[in-house]
């Protein structure tokens, strides 16, 4: 991050060692260090009365670490959305797979250990599809380039918007045949 920096070179333009400035935001000289040092940072309030006692706007003060924080909490998000996204994609494989062997061994218990898997998953796609709409994805090339890091420009990003209803549409028949396909399958192979 760029902050401690900063503080440094505000704080040494105005002819002040660490602890002068430390008495001037009320913190001690060590935290002071670790600011500069860029082992901490300051806490809300300390950006604020350091803005006035350098006489800066808050803007300046932290102009560097406006793009480090956005970068942090994308990534971030992405990580999470990836979690996520992996979790309910490895149980959604595992839904297709399992029906046949849970009715074909515990009969009536196994399907209903079946809809309550089912159920669970319905519940984690929810969240997948809350951190979609948080960050405003939905179709496959947006959910890559948002992956990337990247944004689709203005005319992309309307090209997709008027894909969504017909993919969403597409992929609950494709899982469904997907499913049909495995469970005929399995009936087949295991009688």
């Amino acid at each position: 991050m760029e902050i401690g920096k900063r503080i440094k070179e505000l704080r040494t333009s105005r002819g002040w060692n660490q602890e002068v400035f430390a008495e001037k935001t009320y913190v001690s000289r060590q935290t002071v260090s670790a600011w500069e040092n860029d082992k901490s940072y300051p806490d809300i309030k300390s950006l604020l009365l350091m803005s006035e006692i350098f006489e800066v706007s808050l803007d300046d003060l932290i102009k560097g670490d406006v793009v480090e924080m956005k970068k942090e909490i994308s990534s971030e998000s992405i990580r999470e959305f990836k979690k996520w996204s992996n979790i309910y994609a490895a149980g959604f494989v595992i839904g297709i797979l399992i029906p046949y062997p849970l009715v074909h061994f515990f009969k009536w218990w196994g399907l209903l250990i079946f809809l309550l898997y089912w159920v669970a998953l319905l519940v984690l796609a929810f969240r997948v599809e809350a951190l979609k709409k948080e960050n405003d994805i939905q179709t496959y090339k947006e959910i890559v380039a948002y992956l990337e890091g990247n944004e689709l420009g203005k005319d992309e990003k309307i090209a997709e918007k008027a894909k969504r209803p017909y993919q969403k549409i597409l992929l609950a028949i494709g899982a469904g045949a997907l499913a049909l396909a495995v469970f005929i399958l399995f009936r087949l192979i295991f009688g």
